[in-house]
């Protein structure tokens, strides 16, 4: 099972085994919606994973698609992860990034979370920002014991609070490194190039490369 979670785009950064989700002693999902929305994310991902090898690939994205619309903020994460020059580039082509950039963060989900080896999801705590967003801090009990930092970047949008940023180790930011990586692509190839590179990864992860 591969165990690494949201490192950098190449081999992207949505990639931790499987989680189960067990009652949380720091925070009450009932109590912050911020919280409510992680807690939804796991209980539809250990449903998922509990058919994981029933589904397949293919039928992991379809179901993980929905649930991961309504927990990540993924058009605001492509736009910050594409920088300034998102302003410079047309509708259509905001629009291709954004999808191709949604397709390829279900096809990481889907391709990452296969089956179910023993590990432990747990909320933590949530801690307010300043600017009215939310950290919702997690940590990962591996199969082997070992606990991991997992903290999520939440705002509240007109759908309600959803993920905006993920950071590993409580201090590794994914759209940093997204946004280093597409700022490459981006000064090398153009929008173009930045879709088709999202796409053929999408692409390989659905063929189980």
């Amino acid at each position: 099972m591969r165990v690494s979670f949201f490192r950098s785009v190449t081999v992207v950064l949505f990639q931790m085994a499987l989680f189960v989700l067990l009652a949380n002693p720091g925070v009450s999902a009932a109590e912050d919606s911020a919280a409510a929305r992680v807690d939804s994310l796991y209980t539809a991902l250990v449903g998922t994973m509990k058919q994981a090898k029933k589904l397949g690939v293919k039928g992991r994205y379809d179901k993980l698609a929905p649930v991961l619309g309504k927990t990540y903020d993924l058009a605001f994460m492509a736009r910050v992860a594409v920088g300034q020059s998102w302003d410079k580039l047309s509708a259509s082509q905001q629009e291709a990034i954004t999808d191709a950039f949604r397709r390829m963060t279900t096809a990481t989900y889907a391709s990452r979370f296969d089956g179910f080896s023993g590990e432990r999801f747990q909320v933590l705590q949530t801690a307010d920002q300043p600017n009215g967003n939310k950290i919702v801090k997690t940590r990962i009990i591996t199969s082997e014991g070992k606990p991991v930092q997992l903290n999520y970047l939440m705002r509240n949008t007109n759908a309600g609070w959803k993920i905006i940023d993920v950071y590993l180790n409580g201090t590794i930011s994914e759209l940093a490194s997204r946004r280093a990586e597409f700022g490459s692509i981006l000064r090398s190839g153009g929008p173009g190039a930045l879709v088709s590179a999202l796409n053929r990864r999408s692409d390989k992860l659905l063929a189980g490369s």
